[in-house]
């Protein structure tokens, strides 16, 4: 299996994973999103709790040239030490919500 194969692979476990859990507050329902054609991965919150409407992407993550890009992660504990846990090597993982001058200091992938 390719490198990009594998890791749509962790990216869809992690998916499945994240899913299982949903807030426990309101009426809301857990989503996850693949879209394995374009390679991106979302995990959303949909729903109605007390304070209205809640719409809202917990992860999302874009696999690119071989690299799992971290576009934005708003879970609690965070989904890059699961990745690397995975085996997803470092310098394979951008932290995408970093501004691309910023990247070079979170030790991991810039692009």
């Amino acid at each position: 299996m390719d490198k990009s194969g594998r890791y749509r692979n962790i990216v869809r476990d992690l998916l499945t994973r994240h899913a299982e859990h949903f807030p426990h507050h309101g009426e809301i329902r857990t989503l996850p999103v693949s879209d394995e054609k374009n390679d991106n991965y979302l995990l959303m919150d949909i729903g109605w709790d007390r304070t209205g409407r809640v719409h809202t992407v917990a992860f999302h993550v874009h696999i690119n040239n071989e690299k799992i890009w971290i576009e934005w992660d708003g879970t609690e504990n965070g989904i890059t030490d699961e990745l690397l846990a995975a085996g997803v090597p470092r310098e394979d993982i951008v932290l995408g919500f970093y501004r691309p001058g910023r990247r070079a200091i979170t030790g991991f992938a810039v692009e």
